[in-house]
């Protein structure tokens, strides 16, 4: 896309590839709905007569991945319709992709409402398949996640989003937080939470209800008060391009406290890409930038950083 368009969403350059004992896993991507967000940018570029938006296909979004030194991913499927392409792409693509599996918070406030109680800020979007009432598009998360062992890691994202979601949403998510809370704990599995302008209702609903054994916090946004939190219960960090961002003390803060043990990385593709590429079109090739943010931030060599997350993967996901 041209350079006068208001925001570049091209593809940046490839970052220098890790080195071989530093390879790792982006343990939470959604490279299922990269492919239609770049095929749509591109359409959005031709019809006002500018270069196309490069679209890939999932084997060369994988394939740059590996080129360097991502040797995996853990794709999330967050919305009813998505659940299974996560899946189907872990089964296409094994011991490359895992999926984890839930209802985004902002989904499930969604799901058999038709009128939203009460969003205070932006609307939030309803399509046909929140005519499915939350109780049942969860039994499809528990369904897959039960038939495909091999390929469903983690139960998430899931969480509270209070940014978009005002006081009368807010009861409604913390029922759909609890009831993803039990299930992780009722399949074994991890949990990857989501957690937006509400630190403190998460952290009173997983301390009120019992955290799973595994529990993330993908693409970490805490101060340091909250890292101290996570390393009291042992919960885990997953760090994204915002670990990069200036102003972003208190996330680079809580790397430190929580030591390498409990880090992991990730790009939430297509969003959040590192900088100094903040704005473009994430993927899970630019790893590494954000793993250069995380290993300045703990003022530790980068391999030593990398390593930790992939034997951080290995533990929380069995991957």
């Amino acid at each position: 896309m041209s350079k006068h368009h208001h925001r570049d969403r091209s593809w940046a350059p490839a970052p220098e590839p890790l080195p071989r004992e530093a390879w790792t896993v982006d343990d939470h991507t959604h490279v299922a709905s990269v492919v239609p967000f770049s095929r749509a940018m591109s359409h959005e570029a031709e019809a006002k007569g500018q270069p196309p938006v490069p679209v890939y296909d999932v084997d060369e979004i994988l394939g740059q991945a590996r080129a360097v030194g991502v040797e995996g991913i853990i794709d999330v499927g967050c919305e009813l319709p998505n659940l299974r392409t996560a899946v189907q792409m872990a089964v296409d693509h094994p011991g490359l992709v895992h999926a984890a599996l839930a209802i985004h918070p902002n989904e499930s406030v969604l799901h058999g409402h038709r009128g939203v109680p009460g969003p205070d800020g932006l609307e939030l979007k309803y399509k046909p398949w929140h005519d499915v009432p939350f109780e049942d598009a969860l039994a499809e998360v528990h369904r897959l996640a039960t038939q495909h062992p091999d390929q469903v890691v983690a139960i998430g994202e899931t969480g509270m989003d209070l940014f978009r979601t005002g006081e009368g949403a807010k009861e409604l998510q913390r029922e759909a937080f609890r009831a993803h809370i039990a299930l992780a704990k009722e399949l074994g599995l991890p949990m990857q939470i989501h957690d937006r302008d509400s630190h403190r209702e998460v952290i009173e609903t997983l301390l009120a209800d019992g955290a799973p054994e595994r529990t993330v916090f993908h693409s970490y946004s805490g101060d340091a008060e909250m890292g101290e939190i996570a390393r009291e219960h042992g919960w885990y960090l997953s760090f994204s391009g915002t670990v990069s961002y200036k102003g972003n003390d208190g996330i680079r803060e809580s790397a430190r406290l929580v030591g390498l043990d409990h880090i992991m990385v990730e790009t939430d593709a297509p969003y959040l890409t590192p900088m100094p590429y903040r704005g473009r079109t994430n993927a899970p090739y630019m790893i590494p930038y954000t793993l250069a943010a995380l290993a300045d931030a703990m003022d530790l060599p980068l391999t030593t950083v990398a390593q930790a997350t992939r034997r951080t993967v290995r533990a929380v996901y069995g991957v």
